[in-house]
């Protein structure tokens, strides 16, 4: 008798419907996300699990883990590294394997010369509380070779959620009824106990602990009973610091099958006048294409943008179709655009950044430094 084997692409109709909300749509902390995946899509739980084993086993989805608002509970930042052309790889490949606090890592480039478009790494990076982003940076900037650097914290967020699936096919211009939520960057600050939970909890999950009852073990790992680890957690996530549960997808890299979720990940920017940044940042946040919207200062190496967000497609002319239609609800909204620009993305890798500050001690002291002249 012939085994079929359990389909493992994304564009598998079963996959597909799992993945529209399995990716991006279960907010918060749950005692049961296969559960609540399995009701929203319309998929047997059993089938979600089973598919979603399979899925990560194959390559399909790289990952599946409790996220984190992890500017609630770090000091992060988008940093943009200038880097000789010569040292480009390297700097990628160290930011990429061997600092944990580094999470995006994407090499990007502008369609022209314009201003920063000498910046061509671009990294996610979060540093635990009591310490010093801009210390951990000149650290990396030293090791890579730099010769400079552009620290972008969030000063708000307006969007944050990576659902390649569910926006495919999105027309241009395509948008909520209501304007975008603000997410605040207040740093929260968490006890032993906390982040003792917090620890197990977002570990990133393999294929053989995917189950129904996702948490017992995790409540084990952090030595803490289930209910009283139910408790932190629910604790956690009414305070803002819980993200969602998710399955991240491959951005470009080919999947099983050799299918792509996308070929295209765009970087906007826009300068808008000050004073208007949260009123622009919620016009841009409601629009689907975006999976991330935020506040940032680009600082004069970017001509002063000061919302930025990313969109992800399999077209770059449909992407840029898509910042054609949010420049032109930007304007009607009353918003000028003093300054806007794409920066593509190009070789990537995305991984989450560790915000432990045990980790950080460590990691510091095993190259011969010294946290503590890192605290800021």
């Amino acid at each position: 008798m012939t085994v079929l084997a359990t389909p493992v692409t994304v564009d598998d109709p079963v996959n597909a419907e799992i993945l529209k909300v399995s990716e991006d749509r279960i907010a918060g902390f749950l005692r049961d996300p296969f559960g609540a995946i399995a009701q929203r899509s319309g998929v047997e739980v059993a089938v979600v699990i089973e598919r979603v084993r399979a899925m990560l086993d194959a390559g399909t989805i790289r990952r599946v883990r409790q996220t984190l608002l992890a500017t609630n509970l770090a000091h992060g930042a988008l940093v943009a590294w200038r880097i000789p052309p010569e040292r480009l790889d390297d700097a990628f490949a160290y930011m990429s394997n061997d600092d944990p606090f580094s999470g995006h890592v994407v090499i990007r480039t502008a369609d022209a010369a314009t201003p920063g478009s000498a910046y061509r790494l671009w990294t996610t990076l979060k540093v635990p509380q009591g310490y010093s982003l801009d210390a951990h940076a000149a650290f990396l900037r030293d090791r890579v070779g730099a010769q400079a650097y552009r620290l972008m914290p969030a000063e708000r967020l307006f969007a944050l959620g990576v659902g390649h699936i569910r926006r495919r096919g999105l027309e241009p211009g395509s948008r909520a009824d209501v304007l975008a939520d603000v997410l605040d960057t207040r740093i929260v600050e968490l006890s032993a106990l906390e982040w003792q939970v917090l620890v197990a909890l977002k570990r990133e999950f393999g294929a053989a602990e995917l189950m129904r009852d996702v948490w017992s073990a995790r409540a084990r790992e952090a030595d803490v009973p289930l209910d009283e680890f139910y408790g932190v957690a629910e604790s956690l996530a009414a305070r803002g610091v819980i993200g969602r549960f998710s399955t991240f997808l491959e951005h470009v890299k080919p999947t099983a099958g050799s299918g792509r979720v996308t070929r295209y990940n765009a970087l906007f920017h826009w300068q808008v006048p000050a004073g208007r940044e949260i009123d622009a940042g919620r016009e841009v946040g409601r629009h689907h294409i975006m999976t991330h919207a935020y506040w940032r200062e680009g600082g004069p190496e970017f001509r002063n943008v000061n919302i930025m967000g990313v969109a992800h497609g399999l077209d770059k002319d449909v992407l840029l179709e898509h910042k054609a239609a949010i420049d032109a609800h930007l304007r009607e909204a009353g918003i000028d655009i003093g300054y806007t620009n794409v920066f593509w993305g190009g070789r990537s890798e995305i991984k989450p950044s560790e915000i432990s500050p045990l980790a950080f001690e460590e990691f510091h002291r095993a190259r011969g430094g010294d946290p503590d002249t890192l605290r800021g």
